[in-house]
């Protein structure tokens, strides 16, 4: 038997596939939604708020005694198959003949997993880390520490694999995470820095499958949903440009990157939306820091300047890399002339651009 679960805090509209199971995280905490929760049995669901989703990894480990395969997911990302279709009973079966697990892609990160960590969470949880692993797996605290300077990981806690290498995995984990938890203090203002395990275990999962020498099958990840917070985030951007507020959105979004990181990410920021909103931001305050007119003197709709962000990011794309076409040229000559087109909005698109090499995902061709 193979039971997928589906890791959620909130109503969503879960696969038709039986095998994928809703199971509520945090549920102890929170308004009961009608799903299988985490609260029963054997569990952690009352530490949901350091824990995320791993409250839910625990439930299954100590609570499900029948299933054969089991896998984790989440209400919005699923592990996808090479047409980009959600797995199948079938194919899980015959990519374990194989594999000994299935997971998302290895990301391939900017920074080391060490120097990015410290941007965003506090170094002295990793610090505390590293000590705990020392006393609870020394064997495997070389590979954390060669990996743990690198620039790779995966992410999302979302693994397929045999239960009993599930089982083997949970009691490596939770040993190592318990005892960290023993071993620190957690003071954050807030409910995104408070998930310290829930990122911390991200990582461990790499370690332990590189410490073992697994073979896993790498999958796509489909992303279904933008997440609330997003949604909000977006929609409040919007009522601030709709009058002008230039200072306004610039606080507000500076306080929400400040309180979560990851909105920026691309698994949150999935039609990079927020990244167009952070470059009219840039915009307008560097015209009006030179005494001129501003962009949202001329465009107030939200629609209508992710649009026109849209249409100048291809553009000064294109042109960075050689690629427009006549008809295009001819169009991108039309947009500069424009009176809400300053030098000032192509040069911060190209700064943006000139060295990104994902330029693609911030613009709609």
């Amino acid at each position: 038997m193979t039971k997928i679960y589906v890791c959620t805090h909130k109503k969503f509209n879960p696969p038709p596939d039986p095998m994928y199971i809703p199971i509520q995280v945090g549920r102890e905490l929170s308004e009961d939604l009608g799903y299988l929760g985490d609260d029963s049995g054997d569990q952690i669901s009352y530490a949901n708020e350091y824990y995320s989703e791993l409250t839910g990894l625990y439930w299954i480990w100590k609570n499900d005694y029948q299933s054969d395969i089991v896998g984790t997911c989440h209400y919005r990302r699923y592990l996808l198959n090479d047409n980009g279709e959600l797995l199948s009973d079938t194919e899980i079966a015959e990519a374990l003949e194989k594999f000994d697990a299935i997971t998302t892609k290895r990301l391939d990160l900017n920074y080391s997993y060490y120097e990015g960590f410290g941007e965003n969470h506090k170094i002295y949880y990793l610090k505390e880390l590293e000590r705990v692993l020392r006393r609870v797996v020394p064997q495997d605290y070389p590979v954390y520490e060669r990996l743990v300077h690198e620039k790779h990981t995966y992410f999302g806690n979302m693994m397929i694999a045999k239960k009993s290498l599930y089982d083997d995995y949970c009691n490596w984990l939770f040993a190592i995470l318990f005892e960290l938890e023993r071993s620190i203090e957690i003071d954050e203002p807030d409910s995104y820095h408070r998930r310290i395990f829930g990122f911390i275990s991200e990582f461990l999962w790499y370690v332990y499958v590189t410490a073992r020498e697994l073979k896993v099958k790498q999958c796509k990840v489909g992303m279904i949903a933008e997440k609330a917070e997003i949604t909000e985030i977006k929609s409040n951007l919007a009522k601030f440009f709709a009058s002008g507020d230039l200072e306004g959105a610039k606080q507000y979004f500076l306080e929400c990157r400040s309180k979560r990181p990851d909105i920026m990410m691309e698994a949150s920021d999935i039609t990079g939306e927020l990244h167009l909103c952070m470059e009219v931001i840039a915009i307008a305050g560097l015209e009006k820091k030179d005494g001129n007119k501003c962009l949202l003197d001329y465009i107030t709709d939200f629609s209508e300047l992710m649009e026109y962000c849209n249409r100048l990011n291809h553009f000064v794309i294109g042109e960075l890399h050689n690629s427009l076409t006549e008809q295009e040229k001819r169009e991108y000559e039309e947009l500069k002339s424009r009176e809400y087109t300053s030098e000032t909005a192509i040069s911060v698109s190209r700064r943006m651009f000139e060295n990104n090499t994902q330029a693609h995902r911030y613009v709609k061709v």
